[in-house]
């Protein structure tokens, strides 16, 4: 069945992405851009944990359990935590969203270290109006993430390298959410990677990815969605400041499939779920599980680990 023509370069283009390069010559590898000289880091590990969706059902406080008292044997420094923590605040009453954030909170102190959070959509309080609750709320939004953990997008410093944490969620007009950097936020990342060291290496952690082929790996729905929530639509304006600074790799929730994509010789690292398909086994071959992170030598060096969770309601994909 041959492919229309539209679908085909896209998928062709795709191709590219994964290998990093369109073909391999001299003019495809000049695209790359030339950045500075990567400064010295230390070595490390961390780990990036990313779709805990955590609840009572479908033992998914059990299935979070068992993966931090796991993950905590590691030696590692830190978790990044890459978003969606609860499942879910976006559309039900305030006092179930409440509840999930103190089983969450009180299930992620098992991981005896620290734990730098990123937002994700369903992070945010009462978007859907059939939650019942309305944007006078003062924890409406964004403001339940932030009263629980903090600024949505910041930054830190670990052992020479430097992490930058976005806010990838867009909250609608229409009670909604879509993958969106804002103008505030552009400028604020714009500022703060200017600020470093010139040659500093880089790491970034976002909800919605930047970078993903995964809506290659499934049919398409039925319906178009009415806002772009599978990848940040102003990709390219963030991406763009990438290109002139040494950002050794950008890891990614939301998709639940694990996924690396190199851009500009950037990796772009999808990291599964903690919650595999939202407790139903598999995610488009993805198990529940997390990443080790090795970072050495001005590499990240991921390693996809499963910590044999056994859904009570199979429904593989």
């Amino acid at each position: 069945m041959l492919l229309p023509r539209r679908r085909f370069l896209r998928s062709a283009a795709l191709a590219g992405l994964a290998t990093g390069t369109l073909g391999v010559n001299k003019s495809a590898l000049a695209l790359v851009p030339q950045r500075p000289a990567l400064l010295p880091h230390d070595d490390f590990t961390f780990l990036f944990l990313t779709d805990t969706h955590i609840q009572p059902e479908l033992n998914a406080s059990k299935g979070c359990l068992d993966c931090f008292n796991q993950a905590r044997t590691h030696k590692a420094d830190f978790t990044l935590q890459g978003g969606d923590h609860v499942f879910d605040a976006l559309g039900v009453p305030k006092s179930r969203a409440m509840s999930l954030m103190d089983l969450y909170k009180q299930t992620a102190d098992t991981l005896g270290h620290q734990v730098y959070n990123t937002m994700g959509n369903h992070d945010c309080l009462g978007i859907y109006t059939k939650s019942g609750i309305e944007p006078s709320d003062p924890l409406y939004g964004k403001k339940y993430y932030i009263d629980n953990f903090g600024s949505p997008y910041y930054s830190f410093d670990h052992k020479g390298v430097h992490f930058i944490v976005l806010d990838s969620i867009g909250i609608t007009p229409d009670r909604a959410y879509e993958g969106y950097i804002d103008p505030t936020q552009l400028a604020w990342l714009s500022h703060d990677l200017s600020s470093m060291p010139v040659g500093t290496p880089v790491i970034v952690s976002t909800h919605i990815p930047l970078v993903t082929a995964v809506e290659e790996y499934a049919p398409p729905p039925n319906r178009p969605p009415a806002h772009l929530g599978i990848r940040i639509k102003n990709a390219y304006q963030v991406l763009d400041l990438f290109d002139h600074y040494n950002v050794i790799g950008v890891f990614q929730g939301h998709t639940h499939v694990y996924e690396t994509v190199t851009w500009h010789g950037v990796p772009y690292i999808t990291g599964g779920a903690v919650s595999g398909n939202w407790w139903h086994g598999t995610r488009l071959g993805t198990p529940e599980g997390y990443l080790s992170v090795r970072v050495e030598k001005g590499r990240v060096l991921p390693e996809y680990i499963s910590y044999g969770f056994r859904t009570i309601d199979p429904k593989n994909t």
